[in-house]
């Protein structure tokens, strides 16, 4: 489980729940129900930690203020 500050939102327009990682620019994830967004989320976060590793671009510390909100 990553230490990255998440929002967790419902979307009316993609008719999902919205995992997004401020942090990271452009990580979320969704998913029909909180949990799964989470769960989504996380995948997506290591996805986001490994293609920065590869292309040599710098990957920001966690805040670690909130585990969600």
């Amino acid at each position: 489980m990553s230490k990255y500050e998440i929002i967790l939102y419902w979307s009316e327009e993609d008719n999902a729940y919205i995992a997004e990682v401020p942090e990271l620019a452009g990580c979320m994830a969704d998913g029909p129900t909180a949990k799964e967004a989470l769960h989504n989320v996380e995948t997506v976060i290591q996805e986001w930690i490994e293609t920065a590793a590869e292309l040599g671009r710098s990957i920001p510390e966690p805040r670690g203020r909130l585990r969600y909100a």
